[in-house]
């Protein structure tokens, strides 16, 4: 059967950390990154080992703040016999500019991919059959001289999978996993 186990897991070091370092988007008409995904074998089939993207942007937003976050939630139902998961990534981008806000405008009229990259030197990828939607946010002036002045963004992603895995742990293993043919946008 296809949905047993593969597998146990000890009890780990006590070496990670949490949080995120950076989100990376994709224009979801740029690449379908389904259709140009390799994915390792057996236990490790959730994983993707190559993406073959061509010349693609990625826009990537650096997250410094412990305000940013990727939570995935397992949405299961034995009544219905349905499994599937939600991912929800909160970004808090600082300072507002007009190139900003018309990215996030744009943001939310499309559904990107999101790479995210986490304080672990993990990489994964969110919304790999459907994008991601941005489904609430603020623009903020703050309130007073130490407010927070900038956008929190939400964005959700309803998978079949987990976000998937990538087989980097740098930005340069990244470009490579991508082709190396890719632009990585931060300004």
């Amino acid at each position: 059967m296809s949905c047993d186990l593969i597998g146990g897991k000890l009890e780990g070091c006590k070496s990670a950390v949490g949080g995120l370092l950076a989100v990376y988007f994709i224009n979801f008409d740029d690449l379908d990154v389904e259709a140009n995904a390799t994915f390792g074998s057996t236990h490790e089939s959730d994983v993707i080992t190559a993406i073959a993207a061509g010349s693609t942007t990625l826009y990537k937003f650096e997250l410094k703040a412990d305000a940013n976050s990727l939570e995935t939630n397992i949405q299961a139902s034995r009544e219905n016999g349905t499994s599937f998961f939600n991912s929800v990534l909160n970004i808090a981008i600082k300072k507002q500019d007009t190139k900003t806000t018309k990215n996030i405008k744009l943001m939310s009229y499309g559904r990107p991919y999101c790479i995210v990259h986490t304080r672990g030197n993990q990489f994964f990828l969110m919304g790999l059959q459907q994008g991601c939607d941005v489904t609430g946010g603020t623009m903020s002036a703050g309130s007073s001289l130490d407010s927070f002045v900038g956008y929190t963004v939400t964005l959700e992603a309803n998978e079949v999978t987990p976000p998937n895995f990538l087989n980097a742990s740098t930005e340069t293993a990244l470009t490579a996993l991508m082709g190396g043919a890719i632009t990585i946008e931060t300004t």
